[in-house]
C-alpha cells in the first residue's frame, strides 16, 4: 500500500497561482508520479505526469504552459505548480503513483495504482 496525501489547494482568483503537494512514502522515487483532476459532474481528467528521475514530464493540452509537474526525491514529493489559473480549472486534483513501471508514462487512471484523497482547487472568475 501507498499512501499519498495532497495539499495546497485552496480558493484563488482567475490569473491567480496555486501549487500543490504530493507527499509520498519513502522508496517512492523510483516510480513515475501523476496529477489528474475531477471537476463537478465531469470525469477525471489526466493533468500532467512525471517520469522516475524527473526526466520526462507530460502535460494536457489544457494546462501545457500554464502548469508545471516537478520533484523533490530527497523529501519523497511531487508538486504541482498552477499559474495563470482559470474558473474552468476548478476540480479536485489528485495525485497517483505507477509502480509497474509503465512505459510510456500513463496518461489515464488506470496506469496508476494508488492514489491519494485530493484536494480542492476553486477559481473564481
Amino acid at each position: 500500500q501507498v499512501r499519498l496525501v495532497e495539499s495546497g489547494g485552496g480558493l484563488v482568483q482567475a490569473g491567480g497561482s496555486l501549487r500543490l503537494s504530493c507527499a509520498a512514502p519513502e522508496g517512492t522515487n523510483n516510480y513515475s508520479m501523476g496529477w489528474f483532476r475531477r471537476a463537478p459532474v465531469k470525469e477525471r481528467e489526466f493533468v500532467a505526469a512525471i517520469s522516475w528521475g524527473g526526466g520526462t514530464k507530460i502535460y494536457a493540452d489544457a494546462v501545457k504552459g500554464r502548469f508545471t509537474i516537478s520533484r523533490d526525491d530527497s523529501v519523497y514529493t511531487v508538486y504541482l505548480q498552477l499559474d495563470n489559473l482559470k474558473p474552468e480549472d476548478t476540480a479536485v486534483y489528485y495525485c497517483a503513483t505507477d509502480i509497474d513501471y509503465r512505459l510510456p508514462i500513463p496518461t489515464t487512471d488506470l496506469g496508476y495504482e494508488f492514489w491519494g484523497q485530493g484536494t480542492q482547487v476553486t477559481v473564481s472568475s
